[in-house]
């Protein structure tokens, strides 16, 4: 007999088939065909029958009991059903009501287990086709068969217990009740929740993150994000188009105190409170402080270490979506090594951390759960980009947010927000580092605090600020101001306050130097004790302004610097102290080989070993170290961490020393730029003062040595003057630019302007241009010795660039050749909106290249070709381009021998173009056939705001044309026509024009042998028009009568705004009269006479 047919479509049953073995990978193909109505042979339904009776043996037993006594037709069961495992007929009669009944009876069994599916199948008892009932028991019998594999493990419960969806809820919400408590309210660092609502998306991490210190990398990104696609909070773990898939593993990257703690409270509170992620039916926080605590851990224990989240993990089943949560993997105690870690398959074996945190990456471990780590993008670098399916980076304050955050922190003192915002923007240094939400914090609390206790008066000369050290050191003088408070002290500078800041550096800063050298950011009670830390001393103020404290889930106490930057500090401190007396080597704390010990010994190996650190962690270290030597960092901690006066001995030497480390490199490394910081916190800049003035004279050809290249790049990123634009013009030789470049990848605007560069230098830039961290945005090469080899240079890193949206190579000779180059890189770059090519040699053939390549580029906006030699050939293919092209809005051809046969083409282009705004054919050979075919074109045109005609012989024939042009056109608001014979008559059809036209605004006539019939019918035009603001009329023949009619006529005008009345013939008496007369009729006009 054959089986039934009507169950489902082919398309169906592959399509179930195919959920039905990815989610019970032990059933075979043949026993689902046969559940869907297909054929199976009994060897297929045995398998199925036979994994069935291990996993549950007492209640297949039942079952097969209730079978046989249900009330079934006669013949519908044999004696095959009485031992296990038995194997269902296929020929039988009711063939559909016994797979029915069977399957109904297997899962109302495994539902008094307390086993629940989410959605509609948890709510359907014994209904729907067998197909339905198949999917809906392998989804339950593959859940229940993983429990000894990679899922979720739910204890075991009693068979007679209910599991409705009451009480599902009532355990998923003791878990967001305990997620609630645990996370606190809305966020706090990073001032407006909204800017924790948006990420940018962004691929894999650049150079400048792996490999630099935090502050490194803000200040040499000057502050500025990285290229990304935002993206939204609520879309971050969903598919980015209707054709993916949700990522698995989520990577987030931010630099300490950006607020990566900060946003994952903030998704886990929204989630708790049923307002975000609610496609995930369970949300498991961890930070690595809290994984920290333990030694070895097994999957399985995972999530028996939040309290609730064990008992909420029952009603999470097989489909459904796990997020695991591990915040701040720069904490992780051990590194992540995903080459030599063992792979772990079993839940309930027992592994170190670092390695399970491996294996759940991998996928190994828990491969349905989505994980979700935040982490400082050096640390982030550990996990393998193949690895990572989705990477967000949070961006910084915007200057707008940095004022938003100072009104958060002082609400009702906007007098006092004004002060601090004031000063943050007059230090280019600081006001990038405030960018970072929690030094903007730390920032906008030393401040406050100074303004509003007014400096002592032997302090004025400490006030403002001027560098990191002094910012902190006032930091560390509050913490001692509220110590001496909590003592009931008036005066801060007692003996117990001071002895109680020296032990603190002298046991804290010990941990925090050891920490900072071991990559250590997390402290826990035994670190205190092995360091000597007195546990008491930590509830004191000054201990409570550096140090914050966190409950774990292990019960013991978390301790971290409130930033890293107040670890670096503390550390340094600890080390200048320390290292006036030590006799071994701080860094390693046994035997030195150096002949005579020191501070200036221990401060060389200080600096040595941060010049060879190439994850640059040491770069602040070692500035809050020179900083202390500083005139006013002495002044403002002498009596509590320094002695007075004892930096004098020291100066001098150290910077000598400093400069000494800018030996010669191929390029000026972070480290390098580093020393220029701490030469800049120790007060010494000479070096710096001397590079800046050579910048400004355009001196740049007397900077050769390393030390003028260091102080080049460091010039480039705190100097006011290169945030807009970094002008290296004048004179900068090769070998300097070749040592600025890894720094030059980050200035926004860059002018390289006569420099002599040649082709070798192209391909320099090239390779700077085409890496991925590049974030120049404009670049001008003008007026060099570039030849088509540099232009293909520039042209191969254009295919790849994806930051440049302007390059300027005017006054070079790349010629055609090199104009083709440039064109097929325009083909394909879709990012560039600005060419200029003036002067360069380019004929007809390039011109056509750069026309075709016009059809398919859709980003450019301008592109200027002036004074080449492109000629009608050049110009007839320019103008087809505009027939199709639909971006670009200004082209420059002036000066490329362009006669009436070119001009035609281009008044055709001109009939039909749309979007073209600017068109200048100035110093062509037009004539009046050409300009005329322009302005019929014009009478059709409604796109073109500025035309330009000058030096282009046109006469009275012409000026006709346009005039009556201008009686259509209504977009045109600029007309120059200067240096163009048009006499009375041209003028006249212009002034005709002039009374019915009301767009054209700017109307140029310099030049143009206009005499006093011409000046009298223009006169009568502006007692009429109300829309021209500019008129230019110099070098006519106006004379008297011509310049009082226009006098007269601007009485009744009140648009006009400028009017230029120069080399007309007056004398200087009638100059004084006109200009009387005009000042008395049109006020607001400025006339140059």
């Amino acid at each position: 007999m054959e089986p039934p047919n009507t169950l489902a479509t082919p398309e169906q049953q592959r399509s179930t088939t195919d959920d039905l073995k990815s989610i019970c990978p032990f059933l075979s193909v043949g026993w689902i065909f046969s559940s869907l109505g297909g054929h199976c042979s009994d060897r297929c339904q045995l398998s199925f029958l036979h994994k069935y009776s291990e996993l549950h043996p007492e209640q297949y037993v039942g079952i097969s009991s209730a079978i046989q006594c249900s009330d079934l037709p006669p013949g519908t069961l044999d004696s095959r059903w009485l031992t296990a495992p038995r194997v269902l007929g296929a020929t039988l009669e009711g063939e559909q009501r016994l797979l029915c009944m069977f399957l109904t009876a297997i899962r109302d069994s495994m539902r008094k287990q307390e086993v629940r599916m989410g959605g509609e199948g948890s709510q359907a008892h014994g209904t729907g086709s067998p197909a339905e009932q198949v999917k809906a028991l392998v989804d339950l019998l593959a859940w229940k068969s993983s429990q000894g594999g990679q899922t979720l493990e739910v204890p075991d419960r009693t068979p007679d217990s209910q599991l409705g969806p009451h009480s599902n809820d009532s355990r998923t919400c003791r878990h967001r009740e305990a997620l609630l408590g645990r996370v606190g309210g809305t966020p706090e660092l990073g001032g407006p929740v909204h800017r924790l609502a948006s990420f940018l998306l962004v691929e894999g991490l650049s150079d400048l993150q792996l490999q630099e210190h935090d502050f490194t990398q803000v200040e040499a990104t000057r502050g500025g994000q990285r290229r990304g696609r935002p993206i939204t909070l609520d879309r971050l773990f969903l598919p980015l188009s209707r054709g993916s898939i949700p990522p698995r593993v989520s990577i987030t990257v931010g630099v300490a105190g950006m607020g990566k703690t900060t946003l994952v409270k903030h998704f886990v509170h929204l989630w708790a409170q049923r307002q975000l992620g609610q496609d995930f039916s369970l949300v498991v926080p961890f930070t690595f402080r809290d994984l920290n605590a333990y030694e070895k851990l097994s999957a399985e224990r995972l999530f028996s270490v939040i309290p609730n989240a064990g008992e909420a993990s029952l009603a999470v089943t097989a489909p459904a979506r796990v997020l695991l949560v591990l915040d701040g993997l720069d904490e992780c105690k051990m590194p992540l090594d995903f080459s030599n870690t063992v792979a772990c398959t079993d839940p309930k074996r027992e592994i170190q951390v670092n390695q399970l945190v491996t294996n759940i990456v991998r996928g190994n471990l828990f491969p349905e759960v989505s994980v979700w780590i935040t982490s400082r993008p050096g640390a982030a670098g550990q996990i393998p980009g193949g690895l990572v399916d989705r990477m967000t980076e949070i961006r910084g304050f915007t200057e707008e947010e940095i004022q938003g955050c100072l009104e958060q922190m002082f609400p009702e003192d906007q007098t006092l927000v004004g002060q601090i915002l004031s000063r943050v923007q007059a230090d280019r240094a600081l006001y990038l580092m405030c960018t970072v939400p929690a030094f903007c914090r730390l920032t906008g609390t030393v401040l406050s605090h100074l303004l509003r206790s007014r400096p002592a008066p032997q302090d004025p000369e400490l006030w403002p600020p001027q560098t990191l050290c002094e910012l902190y050191s006032w930091y560390f003088r509050m913490a001692l101001s509220r110590e001496g408070q909590e003592k009931g002290k008036v005066s801060p500078w007692i003996e117990q306050v001071t002895h109680g800041s020296r032990k603190m550096v002298g046991t804290l800063g010990r941990m925090a130097f050891h920490g900072l050298v071991k990559k250590k950011f997390v402290f826990y009670e035994q670190d205190m004790k092995a360091f000597g830390v007195d546990l008491a001393l930590l509830q004191g103020a000054l201990c409570r302004f550096f140090l914050q404290q966190e409950d774990t889930l292990v019960s013991s106490v978390a301790y971290c610097f409130i930033h890293l930057s107040l670890q670096e500090f503390v550390a340094a401190a600890y080390y200048y102290s320390a290292s006036k007396r030590a006799i071994f080597d701080l860094f390693t704390e046994s035997g030195m080989s150096w002949p005579r010990l020191g501070f200036l010994t221990h401060f060389r190996s200080a600096a040595q070993r941060a010049m060879q650190a190439e994850d640059g962690r040491l770069d602040v270290f070692l500035r809050f170290l020179s900083g202390l030597l500083s005139p006013r960092v002495n002044a403002l901690l002498a009596g509590s961490l320094l002695t007075q006066g004892e930096h004098q001995g020291y100066r001098a030497q150290v910077a000598e020393l400093l400069q000494g480390c800018l030996r010669p490199n191929v390029a000026v490394c972070a480290r390098s730029v580093n020393i220029l910081y701490c030469l800049q916190e120790l007060r010494h800049t000479e070096l710096a003062h001397n590079v800046a003035e050579a910048m400004g004279s355009g001196a740049l050809a007397s900077l050769t040595g390393p030390s003028h290249c260091a102080a080049l790049a460091y010039l480039l990123q705190v100097s006011d003057t290169c945030v807009q634009e970094a002008d290296l013009s004048l004179g900068l030789g090769q070998g300097v630019l070749q040592s600025l470049l890894p720094q030059l990848l980050y200035c926004q605007s860059l002018r390289l302007d006569t420099n002599q560069f040649q082709d070798p230098v192209m391909e320099l830039l090239g390779s700077m241009l085409s890496g991925k961290d590049c974030r120049i945005q404009k670049i001008s090469l003008a007026e060099n010795q570039i030849s088509n080899k540099g232009a293909k240079a520039l042209a191969r890193s254009l295919l790849v660039n994806r930051s440049l949206t302007a390059v300027d190579l005017q006054g070079n000779t790349i010629k055609d050749d090199g104009a083709w180059s440039m064109a097929e890189a325009l083909a394909a770059n879709q990012m560039l909106c600005v060419l200029h090519l003036q002067k360069n040699n380019i004929g007809p053939l390039g011109a056509q290249k750069m026309a075709e390549a016009l059809k398919q580029n859709k980003s450019l906006k301008e592109l200027m070709l002036s004074s080449n030699s492109i000629g009608d050939g050049g110009a007839k293919a320019m103008a087809e381009a505009l027939k199709v092209n639909q971006g670009l809005l200004s082209l420059d051809l002036q000066e490329n021998s362009i006669s009436p046969e070119g001009a035609h083409a281009m008044a055709h282009a001109l009939s039909s173009n749309s979007t073209l705004k600017h068109l200048d054919l100035t110093a062509n050979l037009l004539h009046d056939q050409g300009a005329q075919a322009i302005a019929v074109a014009m009478g059709e045109n409604r796109a073109l705001k500025s035309l330009h005609l000058q030096w282009n012989f046109i006469q009275v024939g012409a000026a006709r044309a346009l005039g009556q042009a201008l009686q259509l056109n209504r977009s045109l608001a600029s007309l120059d026509l200067q240096e163009n014979a048009i006499g009375d008559e041209g003028a006249s059809a212009l002034a005709t024009a002039l009374k019915a036209n009301t767009a054209l605004t700017a109307l140029y006539l310099q030049a143009a042998s206009i005499g006093a019939p011409g000046a009298l019918a223009l006169g009568e035009a502006l007692a009429v028009n109300r829309t021209l603001e500019i008129l230019d009329l110099q070098e006519n023949s106006l004379g008297m009568d011509g310049v009082i009619c226009i006098a007269m006529a601007l009485s009744g005008n009140h648009g006009l705004q400028h009017i230029n009345l120069q080399g007309n013939h007056i004398g200087e008496s009638g100059a004084r009269m006109i200009l009387e007369a005009i000042k008395t009729n049109a006020p607001i006009c400025t006339v140059e006479m």
